[in-house]
């Protein structure tokens, strides 16, 4: 995997521009906070997230990936504000589950998600490399 950066850009804080891949493509479906059981433990933002990512790794898991094959994260968020309020708790949060690996993101401010406790969903693509 390969990020991408041109040189005269400013460095990006948390994700890449773009990153480069070669191998086996995963496809994971948007994850919201949910449990196994597809049952809401909180409404809280933060325990949102953790619960997402954690379950973005056991999808990927499923394929034989890890989080360093994430290539490209989508996160939906209800509230902007809420999410840029949370950025530090957040940032240490993603650090604990994904690591120190920063694939192409984008975030996106929703009016409402599919189910109605969720706060934010998020999607992920992977290269699992050959």
């Amino acid at each position: 995997m390969k990020t991408l950066q041109p040189a005269h850009w400013a460095k990006p804080r948390g994700y890449a521009n773009g990153i480069a891949a070669r191998g086996t493509i995963v496809c994971v479906a948007g994850q919201i906070g949910w449990n196994a059981a597809q049952e809401f433990e909180s409404d809280r933002f933060l325990d949102q997230a953790r619960q997402a990512l954690t379950n973005i790794v056991l999808v990927l898991e499923e394929a034989g990936a890890k989080p360093r094959h994430i290539a490209r994260l989508t996160w939906y968020v209800l509230d902007k504000r809420e999410y840029l309020a949370l950025g530090p708790e957040l940032g240490l949060l993603y650090r604990e589950i994904i690591g120190r690996h920063y694939p192409a993101m984008t975030a996106v401010q929703v009016s409402a998600l599919i189910e109605d406790r969720a706060r934010l969903e998020i999607e992920a693509t992977a290269v699992v490399p050959d």
